[in-house]
Parts: structure tokens; C-alpha cells; sequence
């Protein structure tokens, strides 16, 4: 008995000195100063978001007039080289994310805000929908002062209409990594996946009827 008192006593501090040794290095990126991400030749800037499963991300933004492309990968973890297997343990530190390429003479990083909120469970910690664990976190990530004081007052002005606290984590932008090349417009070529018929397309659905004068 003795013996085994240990074995879980040793387990205990074993899990309480993983939990804080992820809390020291999620607050050390809180604290980290965000990178800015160069227009591309042709006028296009970069934003990152993530809500949940990266193949439903991807899709709302794509349909998003102004957005040239959505990309889905990893962000907001501590970890060089994430893949997909990696990430789903939670403990790289990953969410799965988008990086959304748009036209800001077509479409403001406000407005691109707007999608990000109104295209999910605003209040669902570490996870949306049936998508349970970190990987699967809401994330907004901001590169410059502007884009953090437009994220704060959303979030400001939403919590008014909730009991429960807004649950998207606000962080500076450090790095992307791009998925797999599977997981690239998923939903564009598994149409009769089932998890993109149940889950994926109703999600779609919601965003296009609440936002249909933002559609392309």
C-alpha cells in the first residue's frame, strides 16, 4: 500500500510539474512581441486565426470576398516542426489554425475579426463544437498595436452580451506552420466526409446566413 501511495503521490507532482511548466511557457508567449508579417508582391497581408478544426476554418474564410486564400496549419504553440499527430496530444502547445491571405482594399482585418467571432461558439473553452482539447482552442493572434486594440474592443463589446467570458485567447503572432498537404481545402475535396456533412456544413451554413453580403 505504501508502495503504491508513492507511485501516486510521484504521478500527482509528475502531472502538476507538467501543468506548470505548460502554463509558464503559454505565458511567456502571451508576453512575447509580435512578429509582423510583410505584405506579399502584390499588395496582400496575412492574418492568423484559429476556432477549432482547421477544415472548417478554412472554408469560411475562403468564402470570404477579398480573401484570396486560407491555409491551414499550426500556431500559438512551443514547438519547432509541429505535425498533425504532434499536435493532437496537446502537448506542443499548437491550435489549429488558419493563415488568411486577403486583399485589405477588399476586405479590413476588422471585418476579417467579425468572421472570426461570428463563425463560432464564442464562449466553448479548448474546443468547438464536438472538437474537444487544446489543439482545437480559439486563438486570435494580433501582429501590431492596431490589430490588439481592434481584437480587445471586439471582445470588449461582445462580452456584453454574454454571462460567460469571452474564451478566444488574444496572443502576438510568432510563427505559422503549414499542415500537411492533406489537410489543404479538405472540405473542397471531401465533399461526402462525415465529418464534413455533420459537422463542417452545418457550421458553413450558420456563417453564410448570418453574413451574406460578405460572401464572394
Amino acid at each position: 500500500m505504501k508502495n503504491l501511495m508513492i507511485a501516486f503521490a510521484s504521478l500527482f507532482f509528475m502531472n502538476c510539474g507538467n501543468h506548470n511548466a505548460q502554463e509558464k511557457k503559454n505565458q511567456e508567449l502571451s508576453n512575447a512581441t509580435p512578429v509582423e508579417v510583410k505584405a506579399t508582391t502584390q499588395g496582400y497581408e496575412k492574418a492568423y486565426f484559429a476556432s477549432g478544426c482547421f477544415w472548417c476554418v478554412e472554408a469560411i474564410y475562403e468564402s470570404v470576398n477579398g480573401v484570396q486564400e486560407s491555409i491551414s496549419g499550426y500556431a500559438g504553440g512551443h514547438t519547432e516542426n509541429p505535425t498533425y499527430e504532434a499536435s493532437n496530444t496537446g502537448k506542443t502547445g499548437h491550435a489549429e489554425a488558419v493563415e488568411i491571405i486577403y486583399d485589405p482594399k477588399v476586405v479590413s482585418f476588422k471585418t476579417l475579426v467579425d468572421v472570426y467571432f461570428g463563425s463560432q461558439n464564442v464562449t466553448q473553452k479548448n474546443g468547438q463544437g464536438p472538437d474537444i482539447g487544446s489543439q482545437y482552442r480559439s486563438i486570435i493572434f494580433y501582429q501590431n498595436k492596431e490589430q490588439k486594440e481592434i481584437i480587445e474592443a471586439k471582445v470588449k463589446d461582445l462580452q456584453q452580451n454574454y454571462n460567460k467570458p469571452i474564451a478566444a485567447e488574444i496572443m502576438p503572432f510568432q510563427k505559422f506552420w503549414e499542415a500537411e498537404a492533406y489537410h489543404q481545402d479538405y472540405k473542397k475535396h471531401h465533399p461526402n466526409n462525415s465529418y464534413i456533412r455533420n459537422v463542417s456544413n452545418p457550421r458553413f451554413q450558420k456563417f453564410k446566413a448570418k453574413f451574406p453580403e460578405l460572401l464572394k
